[in-house]
């Protein structure tokens, strides 16, 4: 196997020292824009390996983005944001926050509180949205009850986390399995079963630590259900394992169907609310950003590949690695580096998910379980590094209901992305034992 070159990874440690370097600076993560970091890294890519001609080097570039899943995958995110901002116009976010809310027992709040946000943010497909939906709630529960603010915010974030990792529509899942070329459903299935026991014992952590508590949510829960019933159609489809694009039109579709129905989208709006969200911030214009990061970072992985950077990975684990589980845990330590680095558990999908694909082709591990591992382990640390968008989310919410509580305090209460990450590890470690023994 060829050794490959460590100099070919020069362009994704720049992209790392400028985007870490540039929050520590300035003391927030996202004061540059990552797809500004990623042009810096381009273009160190293609000033590297000098005796290729430009004209060679642009052809790599050029090949990997316009690469059959990278095209796919920005088509499935372009569709995602024009669904999100139709159902969101009709009115179908409000309607599932109080239809949750309205079932949600007063006796057990706070576990009730991680439910209800597991049941929107899958149905979402966002942890942010959900945070900023359910953080009002909770700080109100936490007032009425005496139980921490902390806690009752820890089980928001929780709940959001359960479903950014599992939601079809969510762009993590897009991404985790355009890198890999599975179905949906088979990533969905292969995720479920890993995380299923971490969210039990969270739902148990929360019952036992909150027990006592009492409180009724106040306030106007009105939901019609007709409108709930876009993301229940998505969600079922993709489940059945219907075609993401014929799901996702289904959907918006259906969704601007019900809009036009209840008169919550007016006839000359619906093009509008498909491109930009009733806000003028989601649909289609939302995922601008991460699309043409898509295309950029394949165009660097390209050069980075050509230039045997990739070699020289899948060299360095083959060397320590010999089995199927050792390269399991080296996509988990891959994924979760890169969301550390860079506090966006997507675009740390579209930087790992290539090399991720070549690690599994190597150990032959089935594409539903790499995908499943760099979702999961990207959103076990997006969901507790104090820097990323999620936790400050919860704070500045926290604020707002005249709570002061920093992204520090929520740390002892977030236990679903720790039990995540720990349930992983086992199904890595011992997933695969009876398997053999049969």
């Amino acid at each position: 196997m060829k050794k490959g070159n460590p100099w070919a990874l020069l362009p994704v440690a720049v992209f790392l020292v400028v985007f870490i370097g540039s929050g520590i600076l300035f003391q927030d993560f996202y004061a540059m824009p990552a797809i500004v970091g990623f042009i810096i890294a381009l273009i160190v890519a293609f000033l590297q390996n000098p005796k290729r001609s430009f004209h060679d080097k642009l052809e790599s570039v050029t090949q990997n983005m316009g690469d059959n899943n990278v095209m796919i995958m920005c088509l499935v995110f372009i569709l995602a944001g024009g669904f999100s901002g139709a159902v969101q116009a009709a009115g179908g976010v409000d309607s599932t926050v109080n239809f949750g809310l309205s079932i949600l027992p007063p006796s057990v709040a706070v576990a009730g509180l991680f439910v209800i946000g597991c049941f929107i943010s899958t149905a979402m497909g966002t942890s942010v949205g959900t945070i900023a939906a359910l953080t009002p709630i909770a700080a109100g529960i936490s007032e009425k009850t005496g139980i921490a603010g902390a806690l009752c915010i820890g089980a928001v974030i929780s709940g959001a986390m359960f479903g950014d990792n599992l939601s079809m529509i969510s762009d993590t899942t897009i991404a985790a399995t355009r890198t890999q070329n599975c179905a949906m459903k088979d990533k969905f299935k292969e995720n479920f079963k890993i995380v299923l026991p971490a969210a039990i014992v969270t739902l148990v952590l929360f019952l036992v630590l909150a027990s006592g508590g009492n409180y009724t949510v106040s306030g106007d829960l009105s939901y019609n259900f007709f409108k709930i019933v876009p993301y229940l159609v998505v969600l079922i489809g993709a489940l059945t394992g219907l075609n993401v694009f014929i799901v996702l039109v289904l959907g918006i579709v259906l969704s601007l169907a019900v809009g036009l129905i209840t008169g919550s989208i007016l006839p000359q709006d619906i093009f509008m609310v498909v491109f930009q969200g009733p806000d003028g911030q989601g649909g289609i214009k939302n995922m601008y950003d991460i699309t043409v990061i898509s295309i950029v970072v394949a165009g660097i992985i390209g050069l980075v590949k050509a230039n045997g950077g990739i070699d020289f990975i899948l060299y360095a684990i083959k060397k320590h690695v010999h089995t199927a589980r050792g390269a399991q845990l080296g996509i988990a330590a891959l994924s979760s580096l890169v969301d550390i680095s860079t506090a966006n558990n997507t675009i740390a999908i579209v930087m790992a998910g290539p090399i991720a694909k070549d690690i599994s082709t190597e150990f032959g591990i089935a594409p539903r379980r790499t995908a499943a591992l760099l979702d999961i382990f990207t959103s076990v640390w997006q969901g507790i590094i104090p820097y990323g968008a999620q936790l400050l989310y919860a704070s500045a919410g926290a604020a707002a209901a005249g709570l002061a509580l920093s992204p520090i305090d929520f740390l002892p209460y977030l236990f679903y992305p720790i039990l995540m990450g720990i349930s992983a590890l086992f199904f890595i470690l011992f997933g695969n034992r009876r398997k053999k023994k049969r």
